[in-house]
Formats: structure tokens, C-alpha cells, sequence
């Protein structure tokens, strides 16, 4: 069955069908154009996405990717990113397989569309055409042979007529004779129209129509299969991409597999393990026999005393004043008083609390921090000098082991690339027209001062690694405190171990960079109104009616920081002074 044969007489519907088709293809194209921009927003939305939390270069979430948990989140972000690339590649394909061809192929068919329908009415205007001549002919016949008729009733009544003459006669048989054979003539011609047009009927509804809407079902039906297609790629073209996309979230589902948490404690602990071994107990100091309290080290020579309640610088191990200005040892301690002065009726002692530990906490934000924040204000010196002895021992022999690997790799280079010019020198020497071995001397020269030079570091960073080493996994902090005669004690547990000198270099960079602390402005003056031995480490000693420069006034811990002339610093009672601050 076709549109020729059973819908001879549809043209209309056929018509109206065809277009219809069209649309529905025009329509389908701008809904998968719609799609694609959808699959576009979406890929850039997660590409801006993996980029909001993707760590920036040199930052600190990028320093903690070595924990499994961290690079299994960067693993994640790769993978949608690499997702975000699939849903680019589906719009693009959509875009080029779906959309530009059927828009193309549309074109085409809008074009064979619009030839049948203007040879249907080419047709259609040729069949009015000839009925229009048949209808003429027709009415010429009609009218000649009515003409006719009244010529020979004419004739016949004339000829009947008495008073007639015989010319009057034959006339009128004549005229009548002459529009008889008109009436022929159109009556033939009649009939030749007649028959040419019911040709042209019969060619136009029996071969030329039925061609045209047998042409109209085939470009209909072709369409109807290229929209098809079109539905079809619409889910193949995401069905391509799928098993990629499968890969994308099967390394999603294995970034959270390889955390492992286990090692990431382990590897918190390589990163940051210092090697130091927990302090000492402290010594008890007995104060119950009267005398003089000596001086002790043991409230800042124990790296992890309160400060480290703090949480800060858990890494970095210092002293907390240089020598010209350490708060005195006593301060720290919630029981100890200033000596007393030499006057009976002497000051009151400075005011403490009562609780250690709150009384130390309070003393390092009062003083310390101010301290600690200024240190960072410092400008730092380059940490890779001296061995890289400001760091911990265990950190500091992996950072020599690391720069050992490092110099070891960089002299292999050196090496290969002097083998590789010894044997072009030789190929040179044997022959000459390739090359002129003098010019590769400075080459040689500079490669093996690169050498000796690497060697030379390979050597003291070695040296290094086997003094950090030869200390032991860890250092030990003491406590460094002395007996109420001012004397070591050697068996108490705070007693200073033959290794002074070495983990006294721990603390050299804070001392030092303290040292070079400009020295703070006056803030007022005091008059001494006691003398004080400042026997205590920290403390100045003053006469009576003394002036001093007063650097640091009372934070509440009962003594004051004042300068002399000559440039001495250290800390006074702040009861055994007049004090006038600036204002």
C-alpha cells in the first residue's frame, strides 16, 4: 500500500503530514542542543568544583597528601574531573553526530519536499489548463451550433415563404449550410479537447500524483529513520562514555579503599617524630632551712614544661630569653620570694599565686607570648645552615639523609656527564674533523669543580649524619636545677649531662636571634629604696637610691624590668623601687 494509490485524493493531509515530520525533527535537533549545554554547564560546574577544593601549589593541604586519607580525596577530585571530561565529550559528540547532522539532513529533505510539491503543482496546473481549453471548446461547440440551428430554421422558413426570391433563398441556404459546418468544426475540436484532457486526467491522476506522493512516503519514511537513528545515538552516545565513566567511579570506590588509617598514624609520626625523650621529674628544692635560695634552671632549661601546654611550637625547641635579659628562674616558681633585703623591717615579697601550673601558664602569656610573637616578626636565616640543627634529631637526620640522596643524585649526573665528555674527547682526538678536542676543556674543568664541590658537601653532610646519629635515636632534656648551697647536684634527675655542649646548640638560634632584638625603650625610671644582690639568674642587682631606666613594668608577677646606663638589663622587686612611668 502507498500514498499514490490509497491517498489519490489527500494531497492536503499529505502535505500537512510531511511538515509536520519536519518539525518534529527541527524540534528534536533543538532539544538535544538543549541537552548538550545542560552536559556542558554541568562539566564546567564540576571542573570549577574539583578547582575550589583542589589544594593550591605549596600550600598546606598539599603538604598533607602523604597521609592515604588526603590523597585519597585528591584521587577523587582527578577522577571528576576526569568525569566532568566524559560529560564534555558526551555533549560534544551529541552535538556533532545528533545535531549538525540532522540539521543537515533536514535541509535536504525540506528541499526534496519542496521539488515534489512544485512538480504536483506543476502538474495540477497543467490539468486545469487543458480543462480550461476543453470548457471553451465546449462552448464555442454550444454556441456555433445553436447558430446553426437558427440558419436552417431560417433558411427552411424562406423557402417557404411566397414573396421570397429565389436568391433570398438560396442565401439563407447558405448561411445556414456555411455556420452547419462551423457547428462541425467546434464540434470536433470539442472532441479532440475532450479526449486530450481525459489523457491528461488519467496521466495526472493514474502516474504523475501517485509518483509525487509515493515520492512525499519515501521522504517521510527515510525521515522517520534518520530521527531514529537520532533517538537511538541520543542513548548511545552516553552508553559509549559509560564504561569510562564505570573507571571514574571505580577509582572513586578505590580512593576509599587505600585510606589507611594505620599508616597515616605512622606517617604523622615519621613526619614529626622529634627524637627528644620526655623530661625528667624535677628535684625537690627544700627552702626549709633558712637560706638564701640558689638559682635554678630547671623552670626554662625543660623544653617541655608549660609551653607546651600551649600547643606552639611543638617542633621547635628554645630558649625563651638571651642572656641579657632572662626572666629570673624564680619567677616561675609560685613559692620562691626575692631575697631578702638587708633592712629588718625589708619590703613585702613580691605577690604569686598559688596554683603552679596556672601561676606558669599565666606567666607565659603575660611574658612569653609577647616574647614569641616578636621572635616571628624576625627576619628568619636560612634553615639549611649548620646541618639543619634547629630542627629535632630524628627530623634532622631525615632532612640530612634527604639532602645526602639529593647531592648523591646530582654528583651521579656530574659523573655520567664527565664520562660522556672523556669519550668525546677521545672520539676527537682519533678524529679531528668532528671536533676540536680543546674546545670541550672548560666544559671538563667545570664539571669536575662541580665534582669536588659535591663531594666536598656529600662529605660534611655525611659527617653530620653520623654526629646526629652517634647522639641516638633521641636527646634526652634535663632539668637543670641546683641544691639549696648553689651547687649542682649530680644525682638529682635534673642535673646537666656531659652532652651540654651538644644539645646546647638546640637552643642557640632563638638566643641568637634574640640577641639581636633591638633594645626596647625606656618606659619610666626607679629609685632603689633597698639594695638587691640580683643573685638570682635574670636579676640585676641595685644600691640604695639608684636610678634605673624602666624597660618592662609589673605584669602582676611581683617584679619589674629595668635597664642602667651602660646597657645592663634584669629584673628588680618591684616592691624595692619608687617607680614613675612615662606618660
Amino acid at each position: 500500500m502507498d500514498w499514490g494509490t490509497e491517498l489519490w485524493d489527500q494531497y492536503d493531509i499529505i502535505d500537512k503530514h510531511t511538515q509536520s515530520g519536519l518539525d518534529l525533527v527541527e524540534k528534536y535537533v533543538k532539544f538535544v542542543k538543549e541537552r548538550t549545554e545542560i552536559e556542558q554547564n554541568y562539566a564546567k560546574q564540576l571542573r570549577n568544583l574539583t578547582k575550589k577544593y583542589s589544594p593550591k601549589r605549596g600550600s598546606k593541604e598539599e603538604q598533607e597528601c602523604r597521609f592515604s586519607n588526603h590523597q585519597s580525596f585528591l584521587d577523587i577530585l582527578n577522577e571528576m574531573n576526569d568525569y566532568a571530561g566524559q560529560r564534555e565529550l558526551i555533549a560534544e559528540n551529541m552535538m556533532i553526530n545528533i545535531c549538525i547532522e540532522l540539521t543537515k539532513y533536514l535541509q535536504e529533505l525540506k528541499q526534496e519536499r519542496k521539488m515534489h510539491l512544485s512538480e504536483a503543482k506543476k502538474a495540477q496546473q497543467s490539468l486545469e489548463g487543458t480543462y480550461k481549453q476543453l470548457d471553451n471548446s465546449k462552448k464555442r461547440f454550444e454556441r456555433e451550433w445553436r447558430e446553426a440551428e437558427k440558419a436552417a430554421q431560417y433558411a427552411d422558413k424562406t423557402d417557404q415563404d411566397l414573396n421570397a426570391t429565389k436568391a433570398d433563398v438560396e442565401k439563407a441556404k447558405q448561411q445556414a449550410h456555411m455556420r452547419t459546418h462551423i457547428a462541425e468544426e467546434c464540434k470536433n475540436d470539442y472532441a479532440a479537447q475532450l479526449q486530450k484532457y481525459n489523457k491528461e486526467q488519467n496521466q495526472f491522476y493514474f502516474t504523475d500524483m501517485p509518483l509525487i506522493f509515493n515520492g512525499l512516503q519515501d521522504l517521510d519514511e527515510r525521515r522517520s529513520k534518520k530521527l531514529a537513528q537520532g533517538y537511538i545515538l541520543f542513548a548511545d552516545t552516553e552508553r559509549h562514555v559509560m564504561p569510562i565513566i564505570g573507571k571514574c567511579l571505580e577509582g572513586i570506590t578505590r580512593a576509599g579503599t587505600n585510606v589507611n588509617e594505620r599508616n597515616d598514624s605512622l606517617v604523622l609520626i615519621e613526619q614529626h617524630k622529634s627524637g627528644f625523650e620526655r623530661p625528667g621529674d624535677l628535684e625537690f628544692e627544700d627552702y626549709s632551712q633558712g637560706i638564701n635560695r640558689a638559682s635554678s634552671d630547671s623552670s626554662l632549661g625543660t623544653p617541655k614544661g608549660p609551653l607546651e601546654l600551649l600547643g606552639k611550637n611543638k617542633n621547635k625547641t628554645f630558649r625563651l630569653f638571651n642572656k641579657k635579659s632572662k626572666l629570673p628562674s624564680s619567677s616561675l616558681s609560685p613559692y620562691n620570694t626575692p631575697p631578702t633585703p638587708s633592712p629588718a623591717n625589708g619590703p613585702p615579697s613580691p605577690k604569686f599565686g598559688r596554683d603552679p601550673l596556672s601561676y606558669c601558664l599565666k606567666e607565659i602569656n603575660k611574658t612569653v607570648k609577647p616574647r614569641i610573637s616578636s621572635f616571628r616578626t624576625l627576619k628568619r636565616t636560612s634553615v639549611d645552615t649548620e646541618g639543619f640543627t634547629h630542627l629535632p634529631p630524628e627530623q634532622r637526620r631525615k632532612r640530612l639523609q634527604q639532602k645526602i640522596d639529593d647531592i648523591s643524585k646530582e654528583l651521579q649526573k656530574e659523573m655520567d656527564q664527565s664520562e660522556a665528555l672523556g669519550k668525546m674527547k677521545d672520539v676527537y682526538e682519533k678524529n679531528p674533523q668532528m671536533g676540536d678536542p680543546a674546545s670541550l676543556a672548560p666544559q671538563i674543568t667545570q664539571t669536575a669543580q662541580n665534582m669536588e664541590r659535591l663531594r666536598g658537601e656529600l662529605n660534611k653532610y655525611e659527617s653530620w649524619l653520623t654526629e646526629a646519629g652517634g647522639r641516638g635515636d633521641s636527646i634526652r632534656y634535663s632539668t637543670h636545677s641546683l641544691n639549696n648551697n648553689g651547687a649542682h647536684n649530680p644525682n638529682s634527675p635534673g642535673a646537666l649531662s656531659d652532652d651540654t655542649d651538644s644539645s646546647q646548640a638546640i637552643y642557640t638560634e632563638f638566643d641568637d636571634d634574640f640577641e639581636d632584638e633591638e633594645l626596647a625603650a625606656p618606659i619610666g625610671q626607679c629609685t632603689a629604696l633597698y639594695n638587691f644582690p640580683g643573685s638570682s639568674e635574670g636579676t640585676i642587682s641595685m644600691q640604695e637610691g639608684e636610678v634605673l631606666s624602666v624597660v618592662e613594668e609589673d605584669k602582676g608577677d611581683g617584679w619589674t624590668r629595668v635597664r642602667r646606663n651602660n646597657g645592663d638589663e634584669g629584673y628588680i622587686p618591684t616592691s624595692y623601687a619608687t617607680i614613675t612611668l612615662n606618660k
